[in-house]
């Protein structure tokens, strides 16, 4: 066994891409990392606004993206707000295509019973990672192959 001061793995090199964006409003960040190895960029609210309970709100981000081709955005939830204040998204995750060039827009929901939500402008309110998008080919065959779980469906493994 290796002892605590031994590195048994090298980190795995990232890829590193450039993503353009053009700022709607130039009084507010640009998407980042809140710490160095994060897969997700903050996004920030552009508005202030209230989410009743149960309400859905789109709240725009200020930003417009050039996703290169063979990559997608996805944006997410902060977790700490979902636990915090029950903050989520309805499209989870919100997808964007490569050839988007619309503003980012979060479409939030509030799944608190009774408290509403106050957003304001400039508030983490998403992360944005972007991942490798391959083209798939689809090939109609009969049969697929057999697996261990073959046709289980949810809750299969016990867990």
């Amino acid at each position: 066994m290796d002892s605590p001061d031994e590195v048994t793995e090298k980190p795995k090199s990232k890829t590193t891409i450039t993503v353009r964006i053009k700022r709607l409003d130039p009084e507010l960040p640009l998407p980042a990392y809140a710490y160095p190895g994060d897969a997700g960029l903050d996004l920030v609210a552009a508005i202030d606004c209230t989410i009743e309970p149960h309400q859905r709100e789109m709240i725009p981000t200020g930003l417009q993206v050039a996703i290169p081709e063979g990559y997608a955005g996805f944006v997410l939830p902060r977790s700490g707000l979902a636990s915090r204040v029950g903050l989520s998204m309805v499209n989870t995750p919100g997808l964007i295509d490569s050839h988007y060039r619309g503003e980012m827009i979060m479409i939030a929901i509030n799944h608190d019973d009774e408290q509403p939500i106050e957003i304001k402008r400039g508030d983490r309110i998403a992360q944005l990672v972007i991942m490798p998008t391959p083209v798939v080919t689809i090939e109609e065959v009969d049969e697929l192959d057999s697996t261990q779980r073959s046709e289980k469906g949810f809750g299969s493994s016990g867990v």
